[in-house]
C-alpha cells in the first residue's frame, strides 16, 4: 500500500490519527528504517505472527483511541515463546479496556524485539510562523524529563540536519558516551532529510512523532510511530 491510499484509508474511515501499522507503512515508503510490524486481531493470530517473526517479541495494543500504550498497560516486551505471548495479549486486552473503556480496539501490533540502541527523536510538527518544521533530539524518557530537542524549517539538506544534531545539549550521548555503543551520525543525518523530504512531498500532514528511535553505530530503526494528517 502506497502512502496515497494509506491517508486516502484513513480520510475514508473519517480519521485523523494513523495506527502504528500505517504510520510506518508510509514512512518506510518514503524510505525510513521501520520495525516490522503486523496486525493480529486475536489471540490466534499473534501467537501465529510471532512465530513469523521470530522471538523475542514485542506485543502493543492497537487502537487510534489509545495514545499513551504503556499508561494503558498496552506494551508487552521480550515475550519469549507462544505461552507468553498468549498470556499478554489476554492481559493487554483486560488492561487496555479497562483503562479506555470506550476505545476502539482493532487488536494488537506484533514486531520483533529491537536491538537496544541510543533512544532518539523524530518528528514534524506545523509552527504558526514557518510551516512544518522536522524535529531532533534524545528519546524516551529524555524528551518528556529534558526536552532536549532542535528544529529545523522544511527542507532541511544534509548540512542543515548535521546542524540540528550538534544543537542538543545531550550530543555526546551519541558519540559513546561512557562505554555506549556512539549512533551513526551520517545515518541520523539522511533520515531527517528523508524525512523532510517525505513532509515537503505530502500535504495533509499535521504531526508525525517516531520514538523511540534506536541508533546503533551502523544505522537505526524507527520503533513506534505517529501520523496525524489535518
Amino acid at each position: 500500500m502506497n502512502i496515497e491510499d494509506i491517508f486516502n484509508k484513513a480520510r475514508e474511515e473519517k480519521r485523523t490519527v494513523l495506527t502504528e501499522i500505517e504510520a510506518k507503512q508510509a514512512l518506510t515508503a518514503a524510505g525510513l528504517n521501520c520495525s516490522d510490524t503486523r496486525l493480529a486481531a486475536d489471540k490466534a493470530q499473534a501467537a501465529a505472527l510471532s512465530e513469523e517473526i521470530g522471538y523475542p517479541v514485542v506485543l502493543k495494543i492497537s487502537s487510534v483511541d489509545i495514545t499513551h500504550k504503556s499508561d494503558a498497560g498496552g506494551v508487552k516486551v521480550n515475550l519469549k515463546d507462544k505461552a507468553e505471548v498468549e498470556q499478554a495479549y489476554d492481559n493487554i486486552m483486560k488492561s487496555a479496556q479497562a483503562a479506555c473503556p470506550d476505545a476502539q480496539i482493532e487488536g494488537v501490533s506484533v514486531q520483533g524485539m529491537a536491538r537496544p540502541g541510543i533512544e532518539i527523536i523524530m518528528g514534524m510538527i506545523r509552527d504558526a510562523n514557518f510551516g512544518p518544521v522536522v524535529m531532533f533530539g534524545l528519546g524516551g524518557v529524555f524528551v518528556e524529563i529534558l526536552k532536549d530537542v532542535s528544529f529545523g524549517v522544511v527542507p532541511i539538506d544534509k548540512n542543515d540536519a548535521a546542524e540540528m544534531i550538534a544543537e542538543i545539549k545531550g550530543k555526546k550521548l551519541l558519540s559513546g558516551y561512557r562505554g555506549q555503543e556512539p549512533a551513526d551520525i551520517s545515518y541520523l543525518e539522511d533520515m531527517l532529510v528523508k524525512l523532510s523530504d517525505f513532509v515537503d512531498k505530502t500535504p495533509g500532514i499535521a504531526e508525525i512523532d517516531m520514538n523511540p528511535v534506536f541508533a546503533w553505530n551502523d544505522g537505526a530503526v524507527v520503533v513506534d510511530a505517529r501520523i496525524i494528517l489535518e
